[in-house]
């Protein structure tokens, strides 16, 4: 693909907004941005108060950064700074250390803070949809331009109790929590979150995502903070979750990824790093603490993909063993201007090909709320939270205590998340046809059938039979509130299913997924169809039906639940 040469950014001229009583509290953030550094900056202080506390921090991040520096060769000066360091530290009075790590923590905190700059937002909700519908279809970029937020509306859809979650919004505290399939899910939660009406909020991002400048300046200006999962160092890790604690004490809005990265199989994360959503339950207890009445509610998300724009590169990376190490992945199709123009140029004409589907909120300990924000108890009683941080009433911050709440709290979110989960057809056809490939190899390893390329043939005829019935399994889940599935999905014949699903995996990625010849699937490609089938390993058992070599086989996807 031929591409025009680049050109420096250039924005319009924004006008000076000054914010309305009526606006989010996030359109005020940056007035407080300096108040907020400087508090986690204190807290740091007060946390680490004495000499061998002190010198115990200053030794660990000298030791994780000159590992980090030597490692990408580069940035000498900054080699020799911690090197230095680690070499004077211990011939440093109290006070030195003391300000060495003050510095170093306000040094951190600075990076990390986000901006918000209501002028940039304004203008990315109009103009962002419009780009992004004209990558979709490059000879009408004006019309899109034009037409964008009608347009993306169509590829975009949003579920779940909306009204409610706007109320509770407006009386305390969100913290929206959703999967994590794709560098895309932060434009596209972004994008529902502006038009079902939901303030604008703070969120982490990797910062290797700010390498673009485009992307890195809205990004900046929208209240993402900083996040370097290249720093080891403890102090880091402290500062990312002070930073979070009090921007949510503060009542901001926030969202975070529990699954901590995309995920690399496909899969619905289960096992959730929850160091932040701990911060929830600290802001929380702080704020009860002082007196100040302002409920934290999570709300679990999942972002549920026709097709996934990485897909290739993360299937093949959960599948390698030194992938299954590695944090950061930076040369995927996220990066790749042509990849994006292909992934949107498949869902012309298609219905909605991200779902967004908004859970039930919960408070910081798991519990269901009603439509007024107060929290319930099982037997449908109203809770007094405070009662939950409160010890011979007095309420106080615990962190071992609070630590126990966040792992009850993992467990409803990871429930949530798979009932909350939406099939899409892509998910629905490649676990019927990943299903048949595990029938037809038994005794087989993964990695032995991922080498089946060309191999395993499926009539027609029995698969969209396969289909149909695995469908309807599906929808007597839906009925149970167990599961969700598009509307595609429930209304269309197995036969328009399996075709939308071969015009939209058709071409896009490097290699066919599957192919017809002469009256049968041949299955081309058996890492992308783990990856799309993944969504559904969980269910495995229930949707194969009665067959019993499909439940032998349904017993082995599912048995694949505890890998990452």
């Amino acid at each position: 693909m031929k591409l025009l040469p680049s050109r420096p950014l250039r924005l319009p001229r924004l006008r000076t907004y000054v914010p309305h009583k009526d606006d989010p509290k996030i359109f005020w953030f940056n007035s407080e941005r300096a108040d907020i550094v400087d508090e986690v900056v204190r807290r740091i202080m007060e946390r680490y108060d004495d000499d061998e506390s002190t010198e115990l921090m200053l030794n660990d991040a000298a030791y994780h950064e000159i590992r980090r520096y030597e490692a990408s060769k580069s940035e000498g000066r900054k080699l020799d700074y911690w090197r230095g360091l680690l070499r004077r530290v211990g011939r440093m009075s109290t006070e030195g250390k003391q300000e060495t790590l003050r510095e170093l923590a306000f040094d951190m905190a600075t990076d990390v803070a986000g901006n918000f700059d209501p002028r940039v937002y304004r203008f990315s909700t109009r103009v962002v949809p419009g780009l992004l519908t004209a990558a979709m279809n490059p000879s009408k970029v004006l019309r899109n331009v034009i037409e964008g937020r009608r347009r993306l509306d169509d590829l975009v859809a949003s579920e779940g109790p909306l009204d409610k979650i706007r109320h509770i919004a407006r009386r305390g505290t969100v913290v929206l929590v959703p999967t994590h399939s794709s560098n895309l899910d932060s434009i596209a939660i972004g994008w529902a979150i502006d038009r079902e009406g939901l303030s604008p909020m703070v969120y982490g991002a990797g910062k290797n995502l700010f390498t673009n400048p485009i992307i890195s300046f809205f990004m900046h200006n929208l209240g993402a903070y900083r996040v370097d999962r290249r720093i080891r160092a403890a102090i880091y890790k402290e500062i990312l979750k002070t930073y979070s604690c009090v921007v949510i004490e503060r009542g901001y809005h926030s969202l975070f990824f529990p699954g901590g990265t995309r995920s690399r199989s496909g899969a619905l994360e289960q096992h959730l790093k929850l160091g932040l959503a701990g911060t929830a339950i600290e802001a929380f207890a702080r704020n009860c603490a002082r007196g100040i009445d302002r409920p934290v509610y999570f709300v679990p998300a999942t972002i549920n993909y026709a097709l996934v724009l990485e897909a290739e590169t993360l299937i093949e990376d959960y599948l390698k063993e030194e992938g299954r190490a590695r944090y950061i992945i930076e040369d995927d199709e996220f990066s790749q201007i042509e990849r994006w123009v292909s992934f949107f140029n498949k869902f012309r004409g298609l219905e909605a090909v991200c779902v967004i589907r908004f859970g039930e909120p919960v408070d910081p300990f798991g519990n269901p709320v009603d439509d007024q924000g107060r929290s319930l108890a099982p037997d449908g009683r109203i809770i007094d939270t405070s009662s939950y941080v409160s010890r011979r009433g007095t309420r106080s911050v615990d962190a071992r205590r609070d630590a126990a709440y966040t792992r009850a709290l993992g467990r409803v979110l990871a429930d949530a998340y798979r009932r909350e989960t939406v099939v899409m057809a892509t998910q629905l056809v490649a676990h019927v046809v990943f299903r048949r490939i595990v029938r037809t190899t038994p005794g087989q390893d993964l990695f032995a059938r991922m080498r089946l390329r060309g191999a395993i043939a499926i009539p027609l005829e029995e698969l969209e039979a396969d289909i149909g019935a695995t469908r309807d399994r599906l929808v007597a889940l839906e009925l149970e509130q167990r599961i969700h599935v598009s509307n595609f999905v429930r209304r269309q014949p197995p036969h328009n299913i399996l075709q939308g699903v071969l015009t939209t995996w058709g071409g896009y990625h490097s290699r066919p997924i599957v192919r017809i010849q002469g009256g049968s699937l041949i299955a081309e490609d058996p890492n992308l169809l783990l990856f799309y089938q993944n969504r559904l390993r969980g269910f495995a058992p229930e949707i194969a039906g009665e067959h019993e070599a499909d439940q032998v086989a349904a017993r082995e996807i599912a048995a694949m639940e505890g890998r990452p």
